[in-house]
């Protein structure tokens, strides 16, 4: 049954961009011409998603369907309808990795809170292991509004253990812009504790994109990783034909020498299909732990961990952070998707000073 939902919820993301291409030439282009409203949020709450489209075009979505322990947005494209993010284990692609079940689209969460793994839970944990696990709830959604420049979605969430007990309270607020060729996620997201929290410095963190296998690093050797419980990953070498992707940090690192390194920003690209493609992550100067470490993998997990410091750093630092009930934090990520350019350092940090003015 879950795997007929997956399937069913496959053929909804892939047919969007006809269903839309209907709605615009219909109810949709009216409203658009009317409000001047380029970006809609497309809210169908019967099928937990709400829809982004710019310009007519699918962008990406808000999902939170009960089987993934966690809302994420899934998949994201560029400007020219091409997906950024994996498909599996929602939507499996020919070619590509169909490791890590919990890297799925866009995503925010920990390894360790309070000696609870929220970073790795997904449908693959077994059922008599899963007090060890935390997930992610959705609860409503605050705000969906469209906009001539951005449009913007608030939402709520719980942090819960495997019995609902609630950990933190998350309210996120995401901003999704763009125009011509380039698209951008702003993600801010406060938590707030419901009591006593402890975030245990741990290298599965924080803000993650699980990447198209084209935009992964070619790669001729396989490789084995082990997770927060001690699990380990087998991921095979594979076929590295139309495989492109490259890292190149803020501070002029690339490859797999950024894992583990401290940056301000990251900037992925690749191509894919003749289209030049990039995806930077931005991290905030007000965020805590920044300028953050990097767990970003070749095998295409790309994620920001500020958190991680001494799993990051081998031990050279540590930050084992806390908030008591009550307290607050806040985490601001800009994601900026480039499409049909070779992007340099300058544009990145052009786009960074933007965000972080």
């Amino acid at each position: 049954m879950k795997n007929n939902k997956l399937v069913a919820f496959f053929l909804i993301i892939f047919s969007l961009p006809l269903l839309h291409a209907y709605a615009v030439k219909g109810d949709l282009t009216l409203q658009t011409m009317q409000n001047d409203e380029r970006i809609q949020l497309i809210q169908n709450d019967a099928e937990r998603r709400v829809d982004v489209i710019i310009d007519g075009k699918h962008f990406t979505s808000y999902i939170y369907p009960e089987n993934i322990a966690k809302p994420v947005l899934y998949p994201i494209k560029t400007s020219n309808e091409t997906f950024i993010t994996r498909g599996y284990p929602i939507a499996n692609r020919p070619g590509e990795r169909v490791d890590h079940p919990h890297h799925i689209g866009l995503w925010l969460n920990y390894g360790d809170v309070n000696g609870l793994d929220f970073w790795n839970n997904s449908e693959a944990i077994a059922p008599e292991r899963k007090d060890k696990y935390g997930s992610i709830i959705h609860k409503t959604i605050v705000k969906a509004e469209n906009g001539s420049k951005e449009g913007v979605l608030e939402v709520s969430m719980d942090w819960v253990d495997s019995k609902g007990k609630v950990l933190l309270s998350e309210n996120t607020t995401f901003i999704f812009a763009g125009k011509g060729d380039k698209r951008t996620i702003d993600r801010i997201t406060k938590l707030t504790a419901r009591t006593d929290v402890a975030f245990t410095d741990n290298k599965e963190g924080m803000l993650g994109i699980r990447m198209a296998r084209e935009l992964e690093h070619p790669s001729d050797k396989p490789e084995k990783f082990t997770d927060a419980q001690g699990n380990p990953t087998d991921v095979p070498s594979m076929n590295n034909e139309g495989v492109t992707g490259n890292y190149r940090s803020s501070e002029g690192l690339e490859g797999d020498d950024v894992w583990g390194t401290r940056g301000k920003w990251m900037n992925l690209s690749g191509n894919i299909k003749g289209e030049n493609i990039s995806v930077a992550i931005l991290d905030h100067p007000e965020n805590v732990g920044f300028p953050t470490y990097w767990h970003a993998r070749g095998y295409g997990l790309y994620a920001a961990n500020p958190l991680g410091q001494k799993a990051m750093s081998g031990g050279k630092d540590e930050l084992n952070h806390r908030l008591k009930a009550g307290e607050s934090m806040t985490f601001k990520h800009r994601i900026v998707i480039y499409s049909g350019k070779v992007v340099a350092d300058k544009d990145v940090e052009k786009d960074y000073k933007a965000f972080t003015k």
